[in-house]
């Protein structure tokens, strides 16, 4: 199997990956109605865990992983989308980076657990960081910050649904798959509406100067169960997350992945270097 071979099977185990990731969360934000765990990415990999074979599988969740963050990579420094050169394909590019990051916390933890090795724990979890980030020169405004950049995050992944963005990276004809794009696009559309809420609690993070105010997805979550209509709401979340893991599958299977050539890669060297 050649180079550009094993990428593209990286990059498609890793969408996967990510795609199993929200399976087990839906089913997580469902169970927690009857007294179930948090509805959140440690709480659904401990769930893989305890099952027969669990280390195998979240050793192999780990991996696909951490082959979706190569692929970020890939994607933002080579530019393998073939993103325009301006302002936007520079953001959406910047974005991508940022999503390899944001994964290589759950990659770590998820190899760690399935080799014992402890890494990733709830010390390195998100009040961690936003504490450390918060007693930095300048702390409350870094944190708005990252709460902004989750809700421009968020409203992208909506309107990404909205328009079926997603089209110019899927394969000819899938367009005309209707249950599939349905799938795709409230899922996209759920997760873009949970980020809108993780990222306003970074922004009143920031403003209450309080780390702890600073929410995930299971928060999110607990907020949207508190409103009027609450359960319904909750509800519809819950499946827009499992819509999202299934789009997560779909795009493993009918992605355009395209590795970067040889010369790519010597322009993305030449242009760091530079």
């Amino acid at each position: 199997m050649d180079k550009n071979r094993k990428l593209e099977w990286l990059a498609r185990s890793g969408y996967a990956a990510r795609g199993i990731v929200y399976v087990l969360i839906a089913g997580m934000a469902s169970l927690s109605t009857f007294g179930g765990g948090e509805p959140d990415s440690k709480s659904a990999l401990q769930i893989v865990l305890e099952q027969p074979f669990g280390q195998i599988w979240l050793g192999l969740i780990g991996i696909g992983l951490i082959g979706f963050i190569l692929w970020r990579v890939a994607q933002a420094v080579v530019n393998t989308d073939r993103h325009e050169s301006n302002a936007k394909g520079y953001l959406v590019r910047a974005g991508l980076l940022v999503s390899a990051a944001t994964y290589t916390g759950l990659a770590f933890y998820a190899v760690g657990q399935a080799l014992h090795l402890g890494l990733g724990g709830p010390s390195a979890g998100r009040e961690g960081w936003t504490s450390w980030l918060m007693q930095q020169p300048f702390g409350r405004y870094l944190v708005a910050g990252v709460g902004l950049a989750i809700i421009g995050a968020g409203c992208a992944q909506a309107v990404k649904g909205i328009k079926r963005g997603y089209l110019r990276y899927f394969e000819s004809g899938f367009e005309h798959r209707a249950v599939l794009n349905g799938i795709c696009t409230y899922g996209l559309i759920a997760r873009g509406v949970i980020f809108l809420i993780v990222g306003f609690f970074f922004v009143y993070a920031a403003f209450a100067v309080d780390p702890n105010q600073a929410g995930g997805m299971a928060d999110a979550l607990a907020w949207v169960r508190q409103l009027p209509f609450g359960a319904i709401l909750y509800g519809l979340a819950a499946i827009g997350l499992f819509a999202f893991g299934l789009y997560g599958l779909i795009e493993a299977w009918y992605r355009i992945v395209q590795p970067p050539s040889m010369d790519q890669s010597l322009r993305a060297m030449r242009s760091v270097m530079n």
